[in-house]
């Protein structure tokens, strides 16, 4: 071989080495580069004019009554970082995600509405999901006065209007004195109108009240600081308290609460001086006790949704209101006729009657065979839904299979008693058409068998996730032995999913 030709192989083999050592860096270099680095700069952030605004949203599941569970738990499910969703259970996760750092307080809703608050004590890591624990909260009055007189006005806030050309909007009586009002005018009320008795008032702390009577409500809970020479039962406001032996406390060992919890060892780094925050609470309280921590997926479990931001965002309340309440149960009915079709549950056609050689005026007095009664449906759940100011209904109907309905088929083409069947489940998100009929965007089918193929969606509520005054569906997709939470945008006749958790017990 000449000298020339072995210099070309050798040029050669070594451009190659130098690719194949390229796309290696590449490939490990990308686990690297999706992993968010958990830190903003904030001098750059206060040049440009554009903070990070931080919106986190949850999950709390619990067991017992609302408002005072016998056991609880929070599952972080997404963050916003002004750009896009960040999986809550590893954003920021220095030891424990962002959204669960001890002292962060979430708003729990049911359609929008406030229906308390959720404040965080602890954050442990369990088969390598994180939960968050601590105290579920009752509103303020003043929060409890302003939730009751929320309207749906997301078209006023939102940067972007909501359009939907290709639906008709239904309009209904909004409540007398919102925005909706078609009897009031725009503008300001007139000075010289009568105030309203029911409307509710906000008492400035330092404003002292006329004539010197004390007119601040004496059942309304209030936060104490606590000092830094005091313990929690000065938090009370009564100092000689005896404290309470019964009461959890979180000054043991961080080992051994570990050990004992089959949780992972909590950080005793210095925190991070950069890390953001979300909105915080003041877990502090004497009359704070923390519900026992949730295992499982017991048969009894709730969910509601769970929303911390920073920044002070208008109630926009996603309950639907229909301007006839016959449309809404035309509406269920053709959902749950839907639902039958697609579980094999068809009501069945009777069948003919045979001909009788009788005379004509015989045939015309014998009564036609009385239809048969629908087939029941079991685990129905029927929501209705505005996701946005002026938007069409967005209908979510769940429904299954009876748990001892056979439909595996036999030779014969009947059910088969000898071969159990598996459940099926499916869930309907749905729109009114043009023609008042129903116009299906999105189905989910499936059955116990194929639950790690095709995962069942159940709803868990209406959340706006991006903080844009529009929300999104927020659905737990159960599989078999594992589950996520996904996102799913309605507009234009179509269900988009905007975004799913990574997989967690």
């Amino acid at each position: 071989m000449s000298p020339r030709r072995d210099r070309y192989v050798f040029a050669a083999s070594t451009v190659a080495g130098w690719l194949v050592l390229g796309l290696v860096a590449v490939v490990c270099a990308a686990p690297l580069a999706a992993q968010y680095p958990g830190r903003t700069d904030k001098a750059a952030d206060k040049a440009s004019g554009k903070a990070p605004v931080l919106r986190s949203v949850a999950v709390l599941e619990w067991t017992g009554e609302p408002g005072k569970p016998a056991a609880s738990r929070l599952i972080p499910v997404a963050v916003f970082d002004g750009n896009q969703l960040n999986d809550g259970n590893i954003y920021m996760n220095r030891p424990q995600p962002l959204a669960l750092d001890t002292g962060t307080e979430y708003e729990l809703q049911q359609k929008g509405t406030p229906i308390g608050r959720f404040d965080l004590f602890q954050a442990g890591e369990h088969e390598g999901a994180w939960r968050g624990y601590g105290v579920w909260k009752p509103l303020t009055s003043s929060a409890q006065a302003a939730a009751k007189a929320a309207v749906n006005t997301s078209s006023l806030y939102a940067t972007d209007p909501v359009t939907d050309d290709d639906h008709p909007v239904l309009h209904r009586k909004h409540p007398k004195g919102t925005d909706g009002d078609d009897t009031q005018a725009t503008s300001a009320p007139a000075a010289d109108a009568s105030p309203d008795e029911d409307r509710p008032t906000l008492h400035k702390k330092n404003a002292a009240p006329e004539g010197g009577d004390d007119s601040v409500d004496s059942e309304r809970p209030t936060l104490h600081r606590k000092s830094k020479n005091s313990d929690s039962s000065a938090d009370s406001g009564d100092s000689t308290a005896a404290p309470d032996p019964d009461r959890p406390t979180l000054h043991r060992s961080r080992k051994a609460n570990a050990e004992e919890a089959g949780m992972a060892e909590t950080s005793l780094a210095t925190p991070d001086p950069d890390r953001p925050r979300l909105k915080r609470g003041k877990p502090a309280g004497s009359d704070s006790t923390e519900a026992p921590k949730l295992d499982g997926l017991p048969a009894t479990l709730q969910q509601a949704v769970a929303v911390s931001d920073a920044a002070t965002h208008p109630d926009h309340p996603w309950r639907y209101s229909w301007a006839d309440p016959a449309d809404e149960e035309k509406m269920r009915s053709g959902l749950m006729d839907i639902a039958r079709h697609e579980l094999g549950l068809d009501t069945p056609v009777p069948p003919p009657a045979k001909p009788k050689r009788t005379t004509a005026a015989h045939r015309k007095a014998t009564p036609a065979p009385p239809p048969a009664d629908p087939v029941e449906l079991a685990d129905v759940r029927f929501q209705v839904f505005e996701l946005a100011y002026g938007a069409p209904a967005t209908m979510v109907l769940s429904a299954a299979t009876p748990a001892d309905r056979d439909l595996s088929p036999a030779p014969g083409g009947a059910a088969n008693p000898s071969a159990p069947a598996p459940r099926k489940h499916v869930t309907l998100i749905a729109q009114p058409d043009l023609y008042g009929g129903i116009l299906v965007v999105h189905k989910n089918l499936t059955d116990e068998r194929h639950l790690d193929q095709t995962p069942q969606m159940r709803l868990v509520d209406a959340v706006d996730a991006m903080g844009d005054n529009r929300a999104e569906l927020l659905f737990e997709l159960r599989g078999d032995g594992q589950r996520q939470f996904a996102l799913y945008r309605v507009t234009r006749g179509k269900a988009e999913e905007v975004f799913t958790t990574v997989s967690i017990p």
